[in-house]
């Protein structure tokens, strides 16, 4: 895996990934998201920034006066150096990470690499078994590959968009770059398989193919076969699930907005129970999902009456204490008093360098025996050239004049 002549690196303390390098080229957030996935679970990794401008999402917001906290939680648990890899000598160097490296994960369009001279075969000659996590709009192959690819253009281009709001209005923007970070996942998780290919079944190094695009039309099954075999497009349908009634979102008296799902018909007999409305359950109209998303409106209507007519606090105890999910609509401030939240883990508590202390999301998954850490927040741009370089073999005085040229 990697060159016996330079140093393995650093093992982290804890995770399933521990002592796994990964190399971050990306910018913003597919690729960076992907690298902070695997950091989670203990890889080391270190993020490459061209020097003097980084990467754009530093500065994106929100910000605590001049620090990001995008860039905080982006960024976690990486060690971050500069390089321009469009420099010959840059590419030297890289090439010699490489040699050290197990992955490599990039979300330039596709052919960036290739124009600074940095071939998929000059890559696999540095390290024939690295695994390389390419992100882009639409892939690397097809006639649209080489196009620019953000998140959000990439949400139209799926399908998703389209069905996303209320019918007599235009479609709604998801409010986080959800694309990216879908990619991300999928990236993290072909990158693992990829791995366990490699050092469990004896194989070779290879590419990792994600488009933004196709991360999202992955979870629009339900849609394609629809249309596949019905030939019907699915519209906008506000807080309607076709496939489910009663299912949506329903206000107590107290004014808190709720969400109710009854997916299966036995789901519906236990909430038809805490109505008080058991003979829903054997209505000709209503026994079945089936009749019960055709007659949709007449079912919201027994709904909407009866949370209205409840505090949210009796709906969700009357609703638990018969296995009928019901959730708050939370805000996040009501995320972070959640107790169940708390007692999860999903808000850790980070020591960051200027901010001092800040919580960042938990750990996602949760393994019993390797756990992973939240260890650091995002570094400042190029805190650990010193410590990854010298791990290289390159002194403080090549460090000095790469410096001054511009290269690091």
């Amino acid at each position: 895996m990697t060159d016996p002549t330079h140093p393995a690196p650093p093992a982290t303390a804890f995770g399933p990934l521990a002592g796994v390098r990964v190399l971050d080229i990306g910018n913003v957030f597919a690729a960076p998201f992907a690298a902070a996935l695997l950091g989670d679970m203990g890889a080391d990794v270190v993020k490459v920034e061209l020097p003097g401008s980084g990467d754009p999402a530093r500065g994106m917001a929100p910000s605590d006066g001049e620090e990001g906290l995008l860039w905080a939680a982006l960024a976690r648990n990486k060690r971050a150096i500069t390089l321009d890899l469009r420099h010959p000598e840059g590419q030297q160097i890289f090439l010699r990470l490489l040699a050290t490296t197990d992955v490599l994960v990039e979300n330039f369009r596709p052919g960036t690499l290739d124009r600074w001279g940095l071939t998929a075969d000059r890559l696999r000659e540095a390290n024939p078994d690295l695994v390389v996590a390419r992100i882009s709009g639409y892939g690397q192959t097809g006639p649209y590959a080489g196009m620019a690819g953000f998140g959000t253009p990439a949400t139209a281009f799926s399908g998703y968009l389209y069905s996303t709001g209320f019918p007599d209005r235009p479609p709604v923007l998801p409010p986080m770059n959800l694309v990216d970070y879908m990619a991300g996942t999928f990236a993290a998780f072909g990158t693992v398989a990829a791995l366990y290919h490699r050092d469990a079944k004896g194989g070779s190094g290879q590419e990792v193919d994600v488009a933004l695009y196709e991360s999202m039309l992955r979870f629009l099954e339900g849609m394609v076969t629809e249309y596949d075999r019905l030939g019907q497009i699915r519209e906008r349908t506000g807080n309607e699930v076709p496939a489910t009634a009663p299912l949506g979102l329903f206000a107590s008296a107290d004014g808190v907005w709720l969400v109710l799902s009854t997916s299966t018909d036995r789901t519906f007999d236990r909430f038809a129970e805490v109505m008080g409305r058991t003979d829903m359950s054997t209505d000709p109209r209503y026994r079945t999902n089936r009749l019960r998303v055709e007659n949709r409106a007449e079912v919201d209507a027994v709904v909407t009456e009866w949370f209205a007519t409840h505090t949210a606090a009796e709906i969700l105890r009357l609703c638990d204490d018969k296995g009928v999910p019901v959730s708050r609509v939370n805000n996040m401030s009501d995320v972070f008093a959640d107790p169940h939240v708390q007692a999860r883990d999903m808000l850790v508590e980070v020591q960051h360098p200027k901010l001092g202390s800040l919580r960042l999301p938990g750990i996602v998954p949760k393994l019993s025996a390797t756990p992973g850490e939240v260890r650091t927040t995002g570094p400042s741009m190029g805190d650990h050239n010193a410590e990854v370089y010298e791990e290289l073999g390159l002194s403080a005085t090549d460090l000095d004049r790469l410096t001054t040229e511009g290269v690091i």
